[in-house]
């Protein structure tokens, strides 16, 4: 008995003049969300116990009675102890109260659908801009073209199962106290079609199913991102008895730019340039997606330095307009002098003065604002 005690019509949500029709179709609602199978909540296998409880006491005249005049003290001190529940599908939990099937199947053969299948393409990020289109060879199960995907060999038909009667379910009945307790499950001799191919198709061994290299061209879109996948409906693998194919899911990896990084839909890369170039100014050339770009550089340019090319980056995936390329400027400082160039960097430093250095923003500000 379930400690919480709570009132079973409450649990049910039906009125104490609920008829038994009312009482079965709460139960089927209820059960639907609160059986384990569905429900993530924690408490839901307690929460369902007490609800096949509710329904074995107000779906029999005997018990509903007792426990109407007298409560929950009248059931206990009548005997009565609540089946214990197995929980197993819910498919079966509602073939053994109902002797029927969840789905509404009956004796009618089964279908299953088609596994889906994965692939994987790599492309050049230049490529992840524009957008390509890709061919994309994989191998995929298709009905068998031999026997029309029935399993069977030309000439002749699946046969109904002699086990199952063709319902492809089997129910046991067990009697008890408060009445018969059916279990329904799947039929092993058929796998729950309902029907047995007696003389099989020699091309797929009775699957129904052969196996083909099939190849789609499959469309990348611009702004696509490393790692995304590309859903193809209905191109997977075949189902059985001529249920829905599956889909083809192709994964997109983004092979890494030697000179590009991308981040978001924006693109990050660093242009190198010597002492002399930054104090005296230069015009570098920065790597874009649409080809090399001038960039003019002042005099006095600060190693963090980082500037700006809007409209430069990636396209908005399913969007519009495109992001910003950053370019982050390096400068780099001789390791070997020879005497001469030492000589004239010591005359260089004697001569200069504090208006030669200008106080600029930090060099970890700028990195930073790089990431802004």
């Amino acid at each position: 008995m379930a400690t919480s005690r709570r009132d079973y019509y409450e649990l049910l949500g039906v009125a104490r003049s609920a008829d038994e029709g009312e009482i079965k179709k709460a139960f089927r609602r209820h059960a639907r969300t609160l059986h384990p199978d569905v429900s993530e909540a924690p408490d839901a296998e307690e929460r369902f116990r007490e609800l096949v409880e509710a329904y074995e006491v107000l779906s029999k005249r005997e018990t509903r009675e007792l426990y109407d005049r007298y409560g929950h003290d009248g059931l206990s001190g009548g005997g009565f102890t609540p089946t214990t529940v197995d929980l197993g599908s819910l498919a079966d939990l509602f073939g053994a109260f109902f002797g029927d099937d969840l789905f509404g199947t009956g004796g009618r053969a089964r279908t299953a659908r088609g596994a889906d299948v994965g692939a994987q393409i790599e492309i050049e990020l230049a490529e992840a801009a524009t957008g390509t289109t890709r061919q994309v060879p994989f191998p995929v199960t298709v009905p068998c073209a031999t026997c029309g995907g029935s399993g069977a060999k030309p000439g002749t038909e699946p046969v109904v199962c002699a086990t199952c009667d063709g319902r492809g379910r089997l129910q046991q009945v067990t009697r008890t106290m408060l009445g018969e307790f059916v279990r329904s499950q799947t039929c092993p001799a058929c796998n729950g079609a309902g029907r047995v191919v007696e003389h099989p198709c020699l091309e797929c061994d009775g699957s129904g199913r052969t196996v083909e290299e099939r190849t789609l061209d499959v469309e990348v879109p611009p702004g696509i991102h490393d790692g995304q996948q590309i859903r193809i409906s209905g191109e997977g693998h075949a189902g059985t008895l001529g249920a829905r194919a599956g889909d083809v899911y192709v994964q997109v990896r983004v092979k890494p730019h030697p000179r590009l990084v991308r981040e978001g839909n924006d693109l990050f890369c660093t242009v190198d340039l010597t002492m002399t170039e930054a104090a005296l100014g230069t015009t570098a050339h920065i790597p874009t997606l649409d080809g090399e770009l001038e960039l003019e550089l002042e005099p006095g340019t600060q190693p963090g330095k980082l500037h700006v090319l809007r409209g430069k980056g990636m396209p908005v995936l399913q969007g519009f307009g495109r992001g910003d390329q950053r370019v982050l400027v390096n400068v780099q400082v001789p390791r070997r002098l020879t005497e001469e160039q030492q000589h004239l960097l010591e005359e260089f430093e004697r001569s200069a003065s504090d208006e030669t250095y200008e106080a600029d923003e930090g060099f970890f500000q700028k990195l930073k604002s790089a990431f802004r």
